[in-house]
């Protein structure tokens, strides 16, 4: 029977402990007994006394919890019964080290353990200690999925994808961003983010003027134009946010490039459905009188005296000014009705160099021709593509009043296309006006109306083929024509 501590019996306490006196019989066997089994018993850890043979002889309450088993269904049970053999086979192997164990209970819920035993502690008895990680495991499981999952976000982003640090150096950055830039992750690593980005010179202002308004405000968005590896020139978006974690910075880098393109050719097409409308009617109210002032003018002809020649000349020519631009109004209004046929491109660019041979004469121009005689027929309407060449060629003689060669190429391109150039020798055009060609009413010559180009790209268009324009300042342009082999099968 254990003796009761009496309430007026002083225990010596120091430093938080029991103080045993050398004058006293300490505590006797059965207060010890009550404390160590008080102890046992409401420690945090879990733990069970075992014999050799794996028998429990002692479970604590947080072990119970932990089996969620009453403490009546655990003592005299071995731990092989208890799923917890592996602990016996491991302490006679190993000694007292710390393992982990991974048991399923009966209800099928997992626990993940970790475990140390004590052997021969109690006269031949086991002591383990356990404890449940199973929460810590399942929160660092959690934790690599989320990583993993976010990881797998990061690195397959369509978007360059960069976190850099507030010395403004690279401290990760994705797949998409190494193509970008055409270096690995690991040469990119550490390196300064507006060096990487703004490696132009026109660049390195705007990532800077970037940088400091995201670390002054937070975030912030630009858009920067620059040469990708490639040499290929592309629009990039920036959007930036300081601190998306304790000590780093995100930005995101969108090509959008095809956006802009597709936003402008929007507006391109908007404007030609306003002018198509516009022409309809301009070209249905000019027409007529202008076939009244065609007839009369021709009545006048015989009649003109010699001194005014010169006028009846000027009267005639601008009417057939007026009579051309009428005609571009109308292919812009309506849809042609186009007879598509198997045609050779070297035939109808010889025709159309025929017929402004004797204009090339009076400017002084030359033609230089290069016909690839390989090619094959394409299917295309002949008459409006020799318009294309006209409008293009006629341009060309135009901005040589002093002369000089027009170069013309034909050539089959291995992406089954055949390519046309034209290229003059004129003053060029600069970059920022090439951008604008096309478009309605836009012109670089003091008398044009701007529709000429403008048409020859609708004709283009509607043979599913390209017009690009390389022009530079001093040197002259060169207009490039795609257009495809296998027109006739796309259209089927």
């Amino acid at each position: 029977m254990k003796r009761q501590i009496n309430q007026d019996e002083e225990i010596p306490i120091h430093n938080g402990s029991i103080e045993l006196n050398e004058g006293q019989s300490n505590l006797d066997k059965d207060i010890k007994e009550s404390l160590l089994i008080d102890v046992f018993q409401h420690a945090m850890d879990a733990m069970i006394i075992y014999n050799k043979d794996g028998r429990i002889i002692e479970a604590n309450t947080a072990f119970c919890s932990i089996m969620k088993e009453e403490r009546v269904h655990i003592l005299g049970k071995t731990l092989e019964e208890i799923q917890l053999q592996q602990i016996l086979d491991e302490v006679n192997h190993i000694g007292t080290e710390k393992r982990h164990i991974v048991i399923r209970l009966k209800n099928g819920e997992e626990k993940h353990l970790e475990f140390s035993a004590k052997i021969n502690s109690l006269a031949g008895y086991v002591i383990t200690i356990f404890r449940d990680n199973s929460e810590r495991y399942q929160m660092e499981k959690d934790l690599h999925v989320s990583e993993q999952k976010f990881r797998r976000i990061f690195e397959d982003s369509i978007n360059c994808l960069a976190l850099w640090n507030d010395q403004l150096r690279i401290v990760d950055i994705n797949s998409t961003g190494e193509k970008m830039f055409g270096l690995s992750k690991e040469k990119l690593k550490g390196q300064l983010l507006f060096e990487v980005i703004g490696n132009q010179k026109e660049n390195k202002s705007k990532i800077l003027h970037h940088i400091s308004q995201v670390l002054q405000f937070g975030n912030h968005t630009t858009t920067v134009s620059f040469e990708t590896n490639t040499g290929e020139k592309r629009q990039f978006e920036f959007s930036s946010k300081r601190e998306i974690v304790e000590g780093l910075n995100f930005t995101i880098i969108e090509d959008i490039s095809e956006k802009i393109e597709m936003q402008e050719q929007l507006r391109k097409s908007d404007r030609l459905n306003v002018i198509g409308e516009l022409a309809a009617g301009i070209a249905h109210e000019i027409r007529n009188p202008m076939t009244s002032l065609k007839g009369f003018i021709q009545l006048l002809e015989n009649s003109i005296k010699a001194e005014h020649a010169l006028y009846y000349q000027v009267i005639t020519s601008e009417l057939a000014r007026i009579d051309s631009i009428i005609n571009e109004f109308l292919i812009l209004a309506k849809p042609q009705v186009i007879r598509f046929q198997e045609m050779d491109i070297n035939q109808i660019m010889k025709e159309t160099v025929d017929l402004l041979n004797a204009q090339a004469v009076l400017y002084n121009v030359q033609f230089k021709i290069h016909y690839d005689s390989s090619l094959p027929s394409i299917y295309c309407e002949p008459n409006q593509l020799k318009k294309v060449f006209i409008n293009i060629i006629k341009n060309a003689i135009e901005v040589m009043p002093n002369g000089g060669n027009i170069t013309i190429t034909t050539k089959r391109m291995e992406s089954n296309q055949v390519h046309i150039s034209i290229q003059d020798e004129g003053e060029g055009i600069s970059k920022d006006r090439v951008k604008k060609l096309g478009e309605p009413f836009y012109t670089t010559k003091e008398r044009g109306t701007g529709l000429g180009l403008m048409v020859s790209y609708k004709i283009i268009e509607e043979h599913q083929g390209l017009i690009q324009i390389e022009s530079e300042l001093g040197k002259g342009s060169i207009f490039h024509i795609f257009l495809p082999l296998d027109l006739k099968q796309r259209m089927k």
